[in-house]
């Protein structure tokens, strides 16, 4: 495929079930989405790009009361799905099917791999793969406006057709250097469901500064963060909307006990406090006379002494060597953290999941067991 393909736009239910049957009998196909959230909770799926290497097709789920036969393919063992930086792609269509499709192949996942960076974005890679320069234009696209221009739908159409490639030129790659069968576990992952439930009761990990917080003003935390978290759901708003973090810890802070002292607090709106200020104030009176529920304890958050800082430099070295044994910059292999985390029996740490473990994880801890060390050969490290 190339910038002159064809590009067709399904909004019947005949053409998406014909496209469907189509794609059921492929190994593979590459898929992207257009979606809006800025003023919902939930995404809202305004589009759906997906390409072969013999065809390629946007198709409007605002036109369609049904998704059903695509939903179908999305979920069949039997095709991958490739995609790019896919996990909010993965949380649409787990909200829709009740499951995140399997299996999936991420080129994002998949580039560090190859030497490329961390985290790089879609059209940096097309770029350093392809040579081709994708076009910005419609980044900020309302994508709910129909009808569509024929220039917003080639756009879309690009992060598919180009995906198409670059997923090619990744596999051949790895199968050549013989990593393909590394990013096995990484891709299991993404297909975990529990990645995409987010229970209520536990949105209080995801408020930045919680960590700050003990006692009281913790548990006031948590229990604001779930009623917001709830709230938002049935409304089907922004969280911040309804209570921004840093009111929500201003208010843990404060425990306010009065509706004076609930509006001396900064970033409360008037429309939040009429509807839901009593409401407030009786879940900050409830949560501040009971227990919070405790961090994890990893010991992450423990102040390393002198000793244990010197063992993490000399696991940075290791990281070092093994990154220039195989091509790859050093800090897609480890950072720092990761390293801490190790050390002090992490096991969420990310040297010890996935391709990382087989290639520098295992290694770290064979030299912080003793079973292996470094020493100085010609003027270099020797594992």
């Amino acid at each position: 495929m190339n910038d002159d393909t064809p590009v067709q736009y399904i909004d019947s239910a005949a053409g998406l079930e014909a496209f469907c049957a189509r794609l059921s009998v492929v190994d593979w196909f590459a898929i992207d989405t257009e979606f809006l959230r800025e003023k919902t909770y939930y995404p809202k799926l305004c589009l759906l790009q997906i390409a072969t290497t013999q065809e390629v097709a946007c198709i409007d789920p605002l036109a369609l009361d049904d998704l059903g036969p695509l939903l179908a393919v999305l979920a069949d063992p039997r095709v991958t799905k490739v995609m790019h930086s896919c996990r909010q792609d993965m949380e649409i269509f787990y909200q829709l099917a009740g499951q995140p499709p399997a299996p999936v192949f991420d080129t994002q996942v998949a580039a560090p791999l190859l030497g490329y960076a961390d985290q790089i974005g879609y059209a940096n890679l097309v770029k350093e793969l392809t040579g081709v320069t994708l076009d910005k234009l419609h980044t900020r696209a309302d994508w709910s406006v129909r009808p569509l221009t024929q220039e917003q739908i080639r756009y879309a159409a690009d992060d598919v057709i180009y995906l198409v490639d670059i997923y090619r030129r990744i596999v051949a790659q790895l199968q050549e250097l013989g990593r393909l069968d590394w990013l096995a576990e990484d891709f299991r992952q993404l297909s975990d469901a529990a990645l995409y439930d987010m229970p209520p009761a536990s949105a209080w990990l995801r408020v930045k500064g919680a960590n700050r917080l003990k006692g009281a003003s913790l548990s006031v935390l948590q229990a604001l963060a779930q009623w917001r978290e709830e709230t938002a759901r049935s409304k089907d708003l922004p969280r911040g909307w309804l209570l921004r973090d840093d009111a929500m810890l201003d208010i843990a802070r404060h425990k306010p006990v009065s509706m004076e002292a609930l509006r001396a607090i900064r970033g409360l709106s008037e429309g939040l406090l009429n509807r839901s200020g009593d409401g407030l104030l009786g879940i900050v009176r409830q949560a501040a006379a009971r227990k919070p529920v405790p961090f994890a304890d990893t010991g992450i958050h423990a102040k390393l002494s002198a000793a244990q800082e010197a063992l993490v430099d000399v696991m940075v070295a290791v990281v070092r060597i093994t990154a220039d044994e195989n091509r790859l910059n050093p800090t897609v292999l480890a950072g720092r953290r990761d390293l801490e985390a190790l050390l002090l029996n992490d096991p969420a740490s990310a040297v010890l999941h996935g391709w990382r473990r087989k290639l520098v994880g295992t290694r770290l801890q064979h030299l912080l067991s003793g079973e292996q060390s470094l020493t100085v050969q010609d003027g270099r490290l020797v594992f």
